[in-house]
């Protein structure tokens, strides 16, 4: 996968409300900070970075926010003098520039600047948990992001996972398949909902799972055998794709 565009990246910012901008700064600085070689910029780019996060930390304090003003204009000046000064083996200030950026608020631009140089999977990782999103998935979502999904997607089934994994094993091995198949959606996580409810046997979830699968010969057959059992408004409605008649099916087909 090539590198990400900054709309890709500003979609994790979108996801949360609660978006921890002193993680993320202080992250991408750790990431990015042992790439720059000027030790004296090195250790001027950690100084912002430092009095911009305390600030981010607490923004209402009117002493903390001159003090990252003052530093990430510093940097600025540093970053300006060197360009102009530097001649022949020049010494890159692109490093640098990415956490000006980041110290700016502009955090999608830092990380599509920063991606080619640390890799995409820290990247990652560090956006994902600073999301601070309650009764989330984070493992998931990482693998639904390597597996090609957007953020706004990982984010959503990571976010749905989490809420619901008081599920039992079984229901959660099938909306861990759908999440990856990205055919998870808030209809199928609400009738999915009524199957947890469901009081099954590890036979009878067995069964469930492979009715959830969509095997369409196991499905005739289950809607025949809740016919035979005097439920056939159940069996109607599994033939229609009703997956909220799946544990119905599951417990009474298997009796």
């Amino acid at each position: 996968m090539g590198v990400h565009l900054e709309k890709w990246w500003a979609q994790f910012l979108e996801a949360s409300d609660r978006f921890d901008a002193a993680y993320l700064v202080e992250g991408l600085s750790d990431l990015v900070g042992p790439y720059i070689k000027a030790p004296l910029l090195r250790r001027e780019v950690q100084i912002a970075a430092d009095n911009v996060v305390r600030h981010l930390e607490r923004p209402a304090s009117a002493e903390r926010a001159e003090l990252a003003r003052e530093a990430a204009d510093r940097l600025v000046h540093t970053i300006e003098r060197i360009e102009e000064r530097s001649t022949g083996a020049a010494i890159s200030t692109d490093e640098a520039a990415i956490i000006c950026l980041a110290l700016r608020g502009e955090y999608a631009a830092a990380a599509a600047a920063a991606e080619p140089l640390v890799g995409v999977k820290k990247l990652q990782q560090l956006f994902v948990t600073a999301l601070r999103l309650e009764r989330f998935d984070i493992p998931m979502a990482l693998r639904l992001l390597e597996g090609g999904q957007s953020p706004r997607e990982a984010v959503r089934s990571g976010h749905l996972l989490g809420k619901y994994s008081w599920w039992p094993s079984w229901l959660l091995r099938v909306v861990t398949e759908r999440a990856l198949a990205g055919t998870l959606d808030e209809e199928t996580i609400v009738a999915l909902d009524k199957c947890a409810y469901a009081e099954l046997t590890p036979i009878q979830a067995a069964l469930a799972r492979k009715l959830l699968g969509g095997n369409e010969a196991l499905l005739d057959t289950a809607a025949q055998r809740l016919i035979g059992l005097g439920e056939p408004e159940a069996a109607a409605r599994l033939r229609e794709g009703d997956i909220g008649a799946v544990a119905v099916a599951a417990r009474l087909s298997s009796l």
